[in-house]
């Protein structure tokens, strides 16, 4: 239910909704669509754009997209202008990665995941938390010269090297709805991929070059990306890009606590609307947080 595009008032809001296509959205799903719509409908001139995160050719699916428009519609919910598919935008993450390399600032990274799994284990000090995961770095010091000549024959992604970049930027922050400046700590995040061969860019990197992009100036967005801030706050100041709001919103939990996923069949949208179920009604339920018997709000 796209509105007709316009130009934002200088001073107004711009806010998204990116969901992937690659299942049914579910109660998550529309309770975030409803916070980022409403957010930008509360200010005069605020503008509410729907993007479609497809860049991951494997797991996204044409009827998926039809299902997002049929669902938010279904809701009462209406989007500015056309839906814009990263799936067209690959130019724009490619320059921005060229950026990054030219910049000294990426490197190719030749790990699988068995071996990231392997030297961790073998790591002296076993971490735990998100440390756990976190790629120790292998592959940063593999000179030059040599590293583009493996990469003409050999699989590899392409990581940031976050000490670095952080150190040529220096401190950073970012102003979070409801609690005011956050000091950004993207080290903790460790080289992240920024781009490997079946996925021209990372999470990440699409997210920041899209927000600018778009001229989107309040990230609105589940509590559990919250962390995924450090890191594109910092991919912001390197590629000269503005630094919106951000409003971190809890998350809809099931009867067990855990947050939703695609396969929570029975908190789809589509088998609440072939239920019977009115979307606008289920709206107006979602934005009073009154949730269907068995789901409620994270710590509400």
């Amino acid at each position: 239910m796209p509105r007709s595009d316009g130009m934002t008032p200088p001073g107004s809001i711009v806010t998204r909704f990116a969901p992937s296509p690659s299942g049914e959205l579910h109660l998550g799903h529309a309770y975030a669509a409803i916070v980022a719509h409403d957010t930008a409908r509360a200010r005069p001139g605020g503008r509410f754009i729907l993007r479609i995160d497809d860049i991951d050719p494997g797991r996204s699916r044409p009827e998926h997209v039809d299902a997002i428009l049929a669902d938010l519609a279904w809701l009462g919910l209406a989007w500015d202008g056309d839906p814009v598919f990263q799936s067209d935008r690959l130019d724009s993450y490619a320059a921005a990665l060229d950026t990054l390399r030219s910049g000294g600032f990426a490197y190719p990274c030749f790990c699988t995941r068995a071996d990231i799994a392997a030297e961790i284990a073998a790591s002296d000090v076993a971490p735990h938390g998100p440390a756990a995961s976190r790629y120790p770095g292998t592959c940063r010091a593999i000179p030059a010269a040599e590293a583009m000549a493996r990469c003409a024959a050999e699989p590899h992604c392409w990581r940031l090297d976050t000490a670095r970049a952080a150190d040529s930027v220096g401190p950073l922050d970012w102003h979070e709805d409801g609690v005011g400046t956050i000091a950004a700590d993207p080290l903790a995040a460790g080289d992240i991929v920024l781009a490997r061969k079946d996925a021209p860019a990372s999470y990440h990197l699409a997210n920041v070059v899209d927000d600018a992009a778009l001229g989107v100036t309040c990230v609105v967005r589940g509590s559990d990306l919250a962390d995924a801030t450090h890191v594109q706050r910092l991919l912001q100041a390197l590629l000269g890009l503005p630094t919106p709001d951000y409003r971190h919103h809890a998350l809809v939990v099931g009867s067990d606590g855990k947050r939703l996923a695609k396969r929570d069949h029975a908190a789809g949208l589509a088998t609440l609307r072939q239920g019977g179920i009115d979307g606008a009604r289920l709206a107006t339920d979602l934005r009073a947080h009154r949730f269907p018997t068995g789901y409620s709000l994270a710590n509400a």
